[in-house]
């Protein structure tokens, strides 16, 4: 018998304003061409029109997307899960796939503050160039970027840009420029609860407890013995878990490395 073990659920923001990221599973692509980039986008367009939500800021990577977006007519999870369903439809029907795309559950944390929605709104413009892909922050052709520098960016109507232009001034040249300004600051922008965190490996003692949250009720004896299709489950939650090696993953739960890695 399969146990499910309920989520903890989300906090709400008192704004209604979340940023929200979603990640290929396994890091996998999400995004192959243009034209994936436009239906993603397209998605996102039909259920704006329909739940009345806000876009301000997003970038699409080839293997994450980060949104900065705040709630309509429903709740967030609602909406990002129709968000989602719709992509995954389109993916599986265009490359002839199946199975997971997304990381079983999208990360979103509260904006609830005008100085951190300015920050994870750069932070977000800056992903690409901070990745290396682009030199300057308005070249990624997929972020809103340029559509708040008045140059127009691909689906400039998706994007709700002229209130956050109105926190800097009310004369429009001046805006842009000010916030041209702000957007290329250097700077040391983290987002999310454990980013000051990554890229740290845990200790074993901070894995296994970070393992036990995964298992539930499950003890980790128990892992390597479960049909293969719940333990490849519980594996593939285990692999994301920030700042675990899968070698030390093998070494706690008493399986190789290379079926940690297959999962």
């Amino acid at each position: 018998m399969v146990i499910k073990i309920p989520r903890q659920a989300r906090k709400k923001s008192k704004t209604g304003i979340y940023h929200v990221m979603l990640r290929g599973a396994n890091k996998q692509e999400i995004f192959h061409d243009d034209e994936d980039n436009m239906r993603f986008l397209d998605t996102i367009i039909k259920y704006k029109k329909q739940l009345e939500f806000n876009i301000f800021a997003w970038c699409l990577m080839n293997n994450h997307a980060h949104l900065l977006i705040k709630e309509g007519k429903e709740e967030l999870s609602i909406t990002m899960k129709r968000i989602e369903v719709s992509y995954v439809h389109y993916y599986n029907r265009k490359y002839n796939t199946t199975g997971h795309l997304f990381q079983d559950r999208y990360r979103s944390e509260n904006v609830e503050t005008k100085r951190y929605f300015m920050t994870v709104l750069r932070y977000i413009h800056q992903n690409s160039m901070k990745a290396g892909l682009v030199s300057r922050v308005e070249d990624w052709t997929w972020s809103s970027c340029s559509g708040y520098y008045d140059k127009g960016c691909y689906y400039q109507h998706l994007l709700d840009s002229d209130s956050v232009l109105k926190l800097f001034s009310g004369n429009k040249a001046i805006a842009v420029e000010d916030f041209r300004k702000f957007n290329e600051q250097n700077n040391n922008d983290s987002c999310f609860e454990n980013q000051a965190e990554k890229g740290r490996r845990l200790t074993d003692e901070e894995a296994r407890d970070k393992i036990k949250e995964v298992l539930g009720t499950r003890n980790l004896a128990q892992v390597k013995s479960l049909p293969k299709s719940e333990r490849d489950d519980l594996l593939r939650k285990v692999k994301e878990i920030e700042g675990l090696s899968q070698r030390q993953g093998s070494r706690i739960l008493g399986v190789s490395v290379s079926l940690i890695h297959r999962a």
